[in-house]
């Protein structure tokens, strides 16, 4: 077992390490939404491979993974500091432009609604609201959060709110005009079969498919689970 050399400075993973002023209420809530991409990364999309299966969702998913490769190299490549608070939070070794939150929830919520309002998957047109009232507040929330806690300058944040809006547009043009042909060639393939990949954004209604499919099943005895 190796222990740390005490001449160098230690660097912490800072993936969930979000940091805010003892007994500041508001600060302590906005740290928790600045979580937000975590949760949904980890909650929404892990889940939704393990129960769904969806190429749509699973080419949002890659979306939002190039958009944060992107997102680093221009990090790497502007090479512009955080604020001067930075120092209190242990983040000077890293850059601030753009915000990668704030890239990260923009393209998250410009796609959503997208896939909302084009009534694809298990989305309807009437639930524009989740956009309105959940999504976007959610978005602006986390942004506010990465001012309000010194992560970000406003610069900062809105120059990833306006290159994640951008990407998130790009990436659903590209995935519904160009690769979403491919997707039946994708469930046919080993990779499709082996995990049973699927793809219904052609239907008009898919959680009503579901729902009459499943109790169709029910009456045929090679459906039945034998346990």
């Amino acid at each position: 077992m190796s222990n740390p050399n005490p001449h160098l400075p230690l660097k912490a993973v800072t993936l969930t390490h979000v940091r805010y002023q003892k007994g500041d209420h508001l600060g302590h809530l906005l740290a928790w939404i600045s979580l937000v991409p975590i949760f949904i990364s980890l909650g929404g999309f892990f889940s939704h491979f393990i129960f769904r299966r969806e190429l749509q969702g699973m080419f949002f998913a890659l979306g939002l993974l190039i958009s944060q490769f992107i997102n680093e190299i221009v990090k790497r490549s502007v090479h512009q500091a955080r604020p001067v608070t930075c120092a209190l939070l242990e983040m000077c070794d890293s850059h601030g432009w753009p915000s990668s939150h704030s890239q990260y929830m923009c393209f998250f919520a410009v796609y959503l609604t997208l896939l909302t309002y084009n009534r694809i998957g298990a989305l309807f047109r009437t639930q524009m609201w989740i956009a309105g009232l959940v999504v976007w507040p959610l978005a602006v929330l986390t942004m506010y959060s990465r001012v309000y806690l010194g992560y970000h300058s406003v610069v900062q944040v809105f120059a990833g709110a306006v290159l994640g809006a951008a990407l998130g547009g790009l990436w659903f043009w590209l995935v519904n005009n160009f690769l979403r042909c491919h997707f039946q060639a994708i469930e046919e393939s080993a990779f499709g079969r082996f995990f049973y990949v699927k793809d219904t954004s052609h239907l008009p209604n898919v959680l009503k498919f579901e729902y009459e499919n499943a109790r169709a099943a029910r009456k045929h005895v090679s459906y039945k689970r034998s346990d």
